[in-house]
């Protein structure tokens, strides 16, 4: 399985109560190259439908809060 990693963090609760490890990044391990997705070590590969509806997800969030254009 080819794989790119684009993030990787360990995110905390703003309150500082609670943590996960994140890993992002593009997998060729299926047929249909697309987006992984590991929280605390529970990977998923996407399909290509529901990689976008994630993407365009996270990108409307990011532009609500103006953190992005």
């Amino acid at each position: 399985m080819a794989t790119t990693m684009y993030f990787e963090e360990t995110i905390r609760d703003q309150g500082d109560k609670a943590t996960f490890h994140v890993e992002i990044g593009r997998s060729s391990f299926y047929k249909e190259d697309s987006i992984y997705l590991t929280v605390d070590g529970k990977t998923v590969i996407m399909d290509q439908a529901t990689a976008k509806r994630f993407v365009e997800a996270v990108v409307a969030v990011g532009q609500y809060h103006r953190m992005i254009d």
